[in-house]
C-alpha cells in the first residue's frame, strides 16, 4: 500500500501543482474534490486543502466535511484552505483592504515552528488572495506574517493542524519546497519511498494479477503515454498484450514505419494498419475544427474494433491514460469547459464489452517520461514532443487533403529535423508546423508565386497546462524558413509564431 498524502481541491489552479511538488519529494498523493472525500482512508498520512477561486464568504463556497480528518491527521490548509479554517472554528475573514497579489516577504517566521523549519528571514512567498484572516480562533496562533497580513500563517494549539496565506507550491515561493517538505516528511512521517522503479515493480505485480491469462488490446499512438503503457503490460502478460498501431494518414513524414520499427524493437507484439485512404476520403470536404476531430475520432473507432475483433477472446482494453485526464474528468464543478474534444480520452464505444485497464491514470506526464527510462525505453520515443491524436489534422487549417497533408509533412520534417541537428529539439517542450488557409503573393526567381503561408510554434511547458513560446534564435528560424521555402512547392511564406497559452492554446485547432 502507497502511503498517501490527500488532496482536497477547492478548484484551484494551482492544485496539481500542489501534487506535482509532493510528489517530487517521492511521496504518493491524490486529489480529490472537496465533496468527494474516500470513505477508505488507511493509507492517508496527511492532508492538503488547496486555494479556490472562491471567497469563504460566498454563499456557494465550498464547505467540506472534515469530522475524519481533523485531530486524526496532519492537516494544511493553503490560501482558502486556510480562510476556511479559520472562519469555521470562529475566526474572521473579511476583504482585503489591499489585496496581496504576487510577491511578499515573510518578515516574521517563528523558527520553533516544524512547518517553518529552515526557512529563512525575508522569504519570498506568493500570493493570490482577495480576503484576510482578520482575526483567528483563540487557540489558533500566528506563526509568520508578512508586511500587510499579519496572519500569513498559523498553528492550531495541541494538534497538527496549520494554515498558510501563500501558495508554496508556486516556483515564486522560493523555499515553498522547504515548507512542503517539512509538512509531507517531518509532520506526516512519509517515508519518501515512492519512485520510479517501485512504481514499475509494484504496478507489475498488480498488473499480473488483475489480467492473469487474459489478453489485451491497445492503440498504439507513437506518444509517450500509450508506448509506456505498452511496455508496462508487456512486463506483466508478454504476447498476451496485442497492440495495434493505426496509420490515419495524418502522422508526421515516414513516421508511421519509424514507430513501426521501434515497437518491434523493443519486443511488442504490435500490428500495423494502413488505414490512411479511409481516414482522408472521410475528411473531404470537411473544414470545421471539432467536425473534422469527430470524423477522426470515430473512423479510428471503426478501424480499431474492427481489428480488436480478429483476435480471439479478447476481454480488456487498455489505454494511456494519464492523471490530468482523470482528474478533469472529476473535477470541483463537473467536468472541465470542453475547450477541444481529445478523441483518446473517453475510449471506445460500449459495444466492444471490454474491461479498461489504464496502468498510467495515476500519473503526470513528466512521471510517465521517468517510469519509461526507469524501464530502458529509447529517448526516441521517451523524448518525443506530444502530438494530438487527430495529427496533421488539427494543424491543417480548413479542409484536408492529400496534397496539403503532403506539403505540411515536408514543412514539419524540415522544422524539427532542423531542432534536432541544432541541438535544440529537447529545448523546447512541443514543436509543430501548421499550413494556414491563406495564400500570399511571392516572388520567387523573376516569377510572380500565390501560394501557401505555414506557420511554425514551439513552446516551453511541464504539463501542457500553460505554455510560453520558445525564444529560438533568429539565426535558427531564419535558416528553417529558407530551407522549406526552397524545398516545399507550394509554400512561399513562412511565419513563427509567438502567443502563449493562455490565451491561446498550443495547437491551433
Amino acid at each position: 500500500m502507497n502511503e498517501t498524502i490527500l488532496i482536497l481541491d477547492f478548484g484551484s489552479q494551482y492544485t496539481q501543482l500542489i501534487a506535482r511538488r509532493v510528489r517530487e519529494l517521492n511521496v504518493y498523493c491524490e486529489i480529490h474534490p472537496f465533496n468527494k472525500i474516500p470513505e477508505d482512508l488507511s493509507d492517508v498520512k496527511g492532508v492538503i486543502l488547496s486555494g479556490s477561486p472562491f471567497s469563504v464568504r460566498d454563499s456557494e463556497s465550498p464547505v467540506p466535511d472534515l469530522s475524519n480528518i481533523r485531530k486524526k491527521f496532519p492537516l494544511l490548509g493553503v490560501c482558502y484552505g486556510a480562510q476556511f479554517l479559520a472562519q469555521d472554528n470562529g475566526g474572521e475573514v473579511l476583504p482585503s483592504k489591499i489585496r496581496e497579489y504576487g510577491r511578499a516577504n515573510l518578515g516574521f517566521i517563528d523558527y520553533d515552528s516544524l512547518l517553518l523549519r529552515g526557512m529563512t528571514h525575508n522569504s519570498q512567498v506568493w500570493m493570490s488572495h482577495g480576503d484576510t484572516i482578520l482575526n483567528l480562533p483563540d487557540d489558533f496562533n500566528i506563526i509568520t506574517s508578512t508586511e500587510s497580513v499579519k496572519v500569513a500563517g498559523f498553528k492550531v494549539d495541541n494538534e497538527e493542524t496549520y494554515g498558510i496565506q501563500f501558495h508554496p507550491e508556486v516556483y515564486h515561493s522560493t523555499e515553498g519546497s522547504i515548507l512542503l517538505k517539512n509538512f509531507v516528511v517531518d509532520i506526516c512521517k512519509c517515508s519518501q519511498d515512492w519512485t520510479p522503479d517501485s512504481f514499475v515493480e509494484t504496478t507489475v505485480t498488480a498488473l499480473k494479477e488483475k489480467l492473469g491469462n487474459d489478453k489485451v488490446v491497445l492503440g498504439l499512438s507513437g506518444g509517450v503515454d500509450s508506448s509506456v503503457a505498452a511496455i508496462l503490460l508487456h512486463k506483466a502478460i508478454g504476447k498476451n498484450l496485442y497492440c495495434i498501431f493505426v496509420d490515419n494518414g495524418l502522422l508526421r513524414k515516414n513516421e508511421f514505419e519509424d514507430v513501426l520499427h521501434s515497437y518491434k524493437d523493443l519486443g511488442l507484439n504490435v500490428k500495423g494498419v494502413d488505414a490512411s485512404d479511409r481516414f482522408l476520403d472521410g475528411l473531404k470536404g470537411v473544414e470545421e475544427p471539432e467536425a473534422k476531430r469527430k470524423v477522426i475520432g470515430n473512423t479510428f473507432i471503426d478501424v480499431f474494433d474492427h481489428e480488436a475483433h480478429l483476435i480471439q477472446d479478447v476481454k480488456w482494453l487498455a489505454q494511456g491514460t494519464i492523471y490530468p485526464d482523470v482528474i478533469e474528468s472529476i473535477s470541483v464543478k463537473g467536468p472541465s469547459a470542453t475547450i477541444k474534444s481529445h478523441h483518446n480520452v473517453g475510449g471506445l464505444p460500449d459495444f466492444m464489452k471490454l474491461k479498461v485497464v489504464e496502468p498510467l491514470n495515476t500519473l503526470f506526464k513528466d512521471e510517465v517520461r521517468r517510469i519509461g527510462r526507469t524501464m530502458d525505453m529509447p529517448s526516441f520515443i521517451l523524448d518525443r514532443h506530444p502530438f494530438p491524436g487527430p495529427g496533421l489534422g488539427i494543424r491543417i487549417l480548413g479542409e484536408v487533403s492529400r496534397e496539403r497533408v503532403k506539403i505540411l509533412q515536408e514543412v514539419d520534417h524540415i522544422f524539427i529535423q532542423g531542432l534536432r541537428d541544432d541541438n535544440l529539439y529537447n529545448e523546447v517542450w512541443q514543436s509543430l508546423a501548421v499550413l494556414l488557409p491563406v495564400n500570399s503573393v511571392g516572388v520567387m526567381g523573376d516569377e510572380r508565386t500565390y501560394e501557401n503561408v505555414v506557420a511554425l510554434r514551439a513552446v516551453g511547458s511541464t504539463d501542457g497546462m500553460t505554455a510560453d513560446w520558445s525564444h529560438l534564435p533568429y539565426e535558427f528560424l531564419a535558416k528553417v524558413s529558407n530551407k522549406i521555402i526552397n524545398q516545399v512547392k507550394g509554400v512561399n511564406r513562412v511565419v513563427y509564431y509567438i502567443s502563449s497559452k493562455p490565451p491561446s492554446t498550443i495547437e491551433w485547432e
